[in-house]
């Protein structure tokens, strides 16, 4: 829609007042590590961090959240909705590339009055990331490194002593005319974003061995590949990758009720497919009782199933669960060695 620019020593003043309107959500320091939380001051925001531990997706797909309480005297049931207006700041943009592929599931194809309502009521602020978060990050690699059309609803760009806002939506431009003191971008300050997002590029290394348009037919012809095998004997079966994920939404649902058995609530869960048990049906039959199949599942819904579902690789290369892998699985060995196992080695 438009660009605006925020001097840097205006921006205690903007998240202040936002915090006057809204529930703000950023990235704070917690001792050598980043999470997203509640903000209570605007001295807490750190933009300038590198990763989080969890991504911000835990605020519009909580970890554990009521999805009813129910009155089994009286037949009653009462739908628990959280639509408490938020602003989510400082989201990188591989985690927006992760929150439009939780829109197209739970907004476009099954419909969840629980999420719509979190997310209807969340705006998103993102912020663009001029150096690599780490070792692990290949975001350059998935396409993510810049903000998906339509994924936010502000984007910031450091400039040094200011930051320019790209306003994307009606949204974005009500916060910025109700609660900063910005001015619109001359063509002093487009040269400027056009340099620093030039000097960016470089610093990004490429890290997969081919083209990520060729990752889903990669995968197909990989079902039977001996690697699965190799990873199940080294995997834990912890769940720390799923868990750490941006782009995983895999639930259950459990009923709890109170000691007069007469009332409770229906409550979900993050769970994961890489757990022994999230595969058991009734009757004790274990679809996919393996590691080595879990660990296939779950490459597979990264690199091809996500995608013929929704368009949408469901792999933003954070490189959260290669941080969190205790036996160092991680999506760039695995695609990887999927391709040399295919082509007898990298493309040149």
């Amino acid at each position: 829609m438009s660009l605006k620019i925020i001097p840097k020593d205006a921006m205690a003043a903007f998240v202040g007042s936002l915090l006057g309107a809204y529930r703000v959500i950023g990235p704070l320091q917690k001792e050598a590590k980043f999470v997203f939380g509640p903000l209570e001051s605007p001295d807490e925001l750190r933009l300038d961090y590198d990763t989080s531990i969890l991504p911000p997706k835990k605020y519009v797909l909580p970890q554990h959240e009521t999805l009813f309480e129910f009155d089994a005297s009286s037949f009653e049931t009462k739908a628990v909705i959280d639509d408490q207006p938020t602003v989510i700041l400082g989201v990188h943009t591989c985690d927006l590339h992760a929150m439009q592929l939780l829109d197209a599931v739970f907004q476009k194809t099954h419909l969840d009055q629980h999420y719509m309502a979190r997310r209807e009521n969340t705006i998103l602020v993102g912020i663009e990331c001029l150096d690599p978060c780490d070792d692990h990050s290949f975001c350059k690699s998935m396409g993510t490194l810049t903000p998906p059309t339509g994924g936010y609803d502000l984007h910031l760009t450091d400039m040094g002593d200011s930051f320019a806002v790209d306003v994307e939506t009606e949204k974005g431009a009500w916060l910025i005319v109700h609660h900063a003191q910005a001015r619109d971008a001359g063509d002093d300050d487009y040269a400027r974003i056009n340099a620093v997002m030039s000097e960016k590029w470089p610093r990004f290394p490429y890290k997969l061995d081919f083209d990520i348009g060729e990752l889903p037919a990669l995968m197909s012809v990989s079902q039977k590949s001996p690697l699965w095998q190799q990873l199940g004997d080294i995997c834990l079966a912890c769940g720390s990758c799923t868990n750490v994920c941006p782009t995983c939404y895999c639930f259950d649902v459990s009923d709890k009720v109170d000691l007069s058995l007469t009332k409770g609530h229906r409550e979900r869960h993050w769970d994961s497919c890489q757990l022994d048990e999230f595969a058991l049906v009734a009757g004790g039959h274990n679809f996919r009782p393996s590691r080595a199949a879990r660990q296939r599942h779950r490459f597979f819904r990264k690199g091809k199933y996500q995608t013929d579902a929704y368009g949408l690789l469901g792999c933003v290369g954070c490189g959260r669960c290669a941080r969190a892998c205790l036996v160092d699985i991680t999506p760039v060995k695995t695609f990887n060695e999927l391709y040399r196992q295919r082509t007898g080695g990298p493309r040149n």
